[in-house]
This record gives structure tokens, C-alpha cells and sequence, in this order.
């Protein structure tokens, strides 16, 4: 305790000295408490304490920076072994400055002046705001969209993680669903990344190929095998741009739209021998048999049809087939812009979807950037 109100008169009188930075460190001490705090909520244990009903273990922390007002902040952000650790301090903290910047550039992109931009900011109560400021903050978003939708891909991708989700978007008055696709390399040592995202109308074959088409001309190569789940379109889409190439139907997704074919009260004992059979291929046969006798042809036929996409992970090592035969990776993802936009009903339009997209992607980049390997390559 005597220890915590040493650093804290120490920066006071830093305070007093320099304000500034003072004031900087006041922050940064009081925000990574703050985190500290939530870790042990989180594992619902404090550090070093031996506790029967702590749900997990923390592991260090990993250095974070935090631009804000008072400058950039370096920030440990606590790092949990079972779980990842989840904080509001980066959004919450931050949260006033970017809905004031929103405000700033969706005035801007809408087409009112940089003059009429300033007096509403004014009279929302912040006076020490350029045109310089105003400008830059317009041009800068776009900038960063552009630079990441066009990033050289320099290094070979061995697996591809695909998927597109759904958002409203204005366009000419209206309001329209628009498809994000999206799409995660492992490269060769392991490490996951981003590499792009595109909006399109709907999701259809041509529309997937466009989007391979770009991350080629981006530098992708090395593709050995593309995993997603089974929408229409993407199957011939992958085997035409990605010659020698597997496609591995997500195994979640399989059973999720194989049950919508099965009537309910046959679900439970049905996808319990599904699931076996997913992971043991001569257990088919079997399943086949079942599917037949009970009358459902059309899940039969759905087992025959996609049966060379269901066991494609099996060509790479034990130790990651619960990796390579599903999506989870980019579900999560999904998950993220899901939670990160259900505030937002609509987009007022494409450009301003994509750059909130690409602000949580490079967001999430970094902390995979510094993390551990999604895949262990030594055993393959």
C-alpha cells in the first residue's frame, strides 16, 4: 500500500513540475489499474492467490499504446492463459474524442465545409480546432483504408480462412444489405494476419473469384488449402483461382445446415453419429445407411455431394486438424465487427463501413502481430 502512495505523490510532483507529461503518467497508471483490475474480475482471482473457483491464470502483459489528447499513452495490457482478456479501456477511454472526430468527418465526406464544420464542433463546446485539423482528419481514414486494401502481400500463405458478413448500408436514398468479405492467412511459420476485406452486393461466384483475383495481384501465393463454410458460389471460385488447391467445408457450418434437413425430434441422435463420422471417414458408410433408412435423402445427398471438401484437413498433421476443419478463426472475427457495430443500425455509406472494418482490423493485426502462433507449422 505505502509502495502505491509513493508512485502516486512521485507523480504528482511530476505533475507539478511538468504538467503535461505529469498529467500522462497520472493517466497511464490510472488506466493500467484500471485493466488490472478487470483481469482479476475476469479470473475472478487476485494475483498469486490459490482459489478453487478461479477460472483462469494470468500471463504477463503485453505493451499497448493509446493515442489520446494528453499524447500517446504506453499502456500493459494483462494477458489471461485460458481466455483472451477482454477491457473497455481502449473504447470507452477513447470514446469521446472518436465520436467527436466522427462528427468532424462524416460532416466533412457529407459535403458541408470545412467553415461549418468548425462552428459545429464550436458550438458543441471545443474551440482549439483547426481547418488544417479538419482536412487531415477527412483525409486520413481513406488513406488507411486505402494503404491496408492494398498492402503487398509478401509472404506465402499456406492456409486461407474466408467469409463475408452482412450490414446495411445507405446508397441513393435507400437502405441496403452489402456482403464484407473477408479473409485470414496463416502464413508458413504459423502466424495469422488480415490480409483484406471488400464490399460487394451479395455474395456470388464471380464476386468471390474478383476478390481472389485481388489478393493475387496483391502477392498472394501459396495457397494450399481455403476453408470457409458452404455458400453457393465459393467451391468453384477457389478451385479456379487457386490451382492444386483444397477447399475444406467448415465442419460447423456443414452440420449446422445438414440439421436443417433433418426433422427435430431425429436431430440429437442423428448429429451425434455426424459428428463421429466427420471425424472418422469410415464411419460414412454408416451414417449413409442411417440417413437412408430414416428417409432423409436429401441430407444423404448432401453428405455425397460435398463428401470430398468434409475431410481435406486430413492431410496435415493430428496435432491441427481441430484448427483446419473450421472457421472459428474468422467467426470471431465476425463476432468482433458484430460487437463492435451493433450500436450502428445503418451505414450512412460504404466509404464509412469500410473504414470502421479496417480500423478493427488493424486494431486486432497488432495484437496478433505480438501474440503466439495459431498454428503450430513444426509439426506439419
Amino acid at each position: 500500500m505505502q509502495d502505491q502512495i509513493d508512485i502516486i505523490k512521485g507523480m504528482v510532483n511530476s505533475y507539478l513540475n511538468d504538467s503535461k507529461e505529469g498529467k500522462k503518467q497520472l493517466v497511464e497508471w490510472f488506466l493500467n489499474s484500471v485493466m488490472e483490475e478487470e483481469a482479476n474480475i475476469q479470473v475472478n482471482s487476485l494475483p498469486y492467490w490459490r482459489k478453487d473457483d478461479r477460472k483462469g491464470y494470468r500471463n504477463g502483459s503485453r505493451k499497448r499504446t493509446l493515442k489520446t489528447s494528453d499524447g500517446e499513452l504506453e499502456l500493459k495490457k494483462p494477458q489471461i492463459r485460458e481466455f483472451p482478456f477482454q477491457t473497455k479501456v481502449f473504447e470507452k477511454y477513447s470514446g469521446v474524442e472518436k465520436a467527436l472526430d466522427s462528427v468532424i468527418l462524416e460532416s466533412y465526406i457529407q459535403g458541408v465545409s470545412t467553415m461549418d464544420v468548425m462552428n459545429v464542433v464550436r458550438s458543441l463546446g471545443v474551440e482549439n480546432i483547426s481547418a488544417t485539423y479538419v482536412s487531415s482528419l477527412a483525409s486520413e481514414p481513406g488513406i488507411n483504408v486505402k494503404s491496408f486494401m492494398e498492402k503487398t502481400i509478401d509472404k506465402e500463405i499456406k492456409f486461407l480462412y474466408i467469409d463475408a458478413t452482412y450490414f446495411k448500408v445507405r446508397e441513393e436514398g435507400t437502405y441496403r444489405n452489402k456482403a464484407l468479405y473477408v479473409c485470414i492467412g496463416i502464413d508458413n511459420e504459423g502466424m495469422e494476419e488480415i490480409l483484406s476485406c471488400r464490399l460487394y452486393d451479395s455474395e456470388t461466384e464471380i464476386e468471390w473469384e474478383i476478390f481472389f483475383d485481388d489478393l493475387k495481384e496483391r502477392g498472394l501465393k501459396g495457397v494450399e488449402m481455403v476453408i470457409s463454410d458452404g455458400h453457393k458460389g465459393i467451391q468453384g471460385a477457389v478451385e479456379r483461382s487457386f490451382l492444386g488447391a483444397s477447399w475444406q467445408y467448415c465442419h460447423i457450418h456443414f452440420m449446422r445446415n445438414l440439421n436443417k434437413l433433418i426433422p427435430k425430434k431425429k436431430q440429437l441422435s442423428i448429429m451425434q453419429i455426424v459428428k463421429q463420422a466427420l471425424e472418422n471417414e469410415t464411419l460414412l458408410p454408416y451414417v449413409q445407411d442411417i440417413l437412408v433408412k430414416e428417409g432423409l435423402n436429401k441430407a444423404s445427398d448432401m453428405f455425397d455431394r460435398y463428401y470430398p471438401s468434409l475431410y481435406n484437413y486430413k492431410a496435415y498433421n493430428e496435432a491441427n486438424h481441430r484448427i483446419l476443419k473450421t472457421a472459428n478463426v474468422i467467426e470471431r472475427l465476425n463476432l468482433e465487427f458484430k460487437r463492435r457495430t451493433k450500436k450502428i443500425a445503418a451505414f450512412p455509406s460504404e466509404q464509412s463501413l469500410l473504414r470502421l472494418a479496417v480500423i478493427i482490423m488493424m486494431d486486432i493485426n497488432e495484437e496478433w502481430l505480438t501474440g503466439r502462433k495459431y498454428i503450430n507449422m513444426e509439426v506439419d
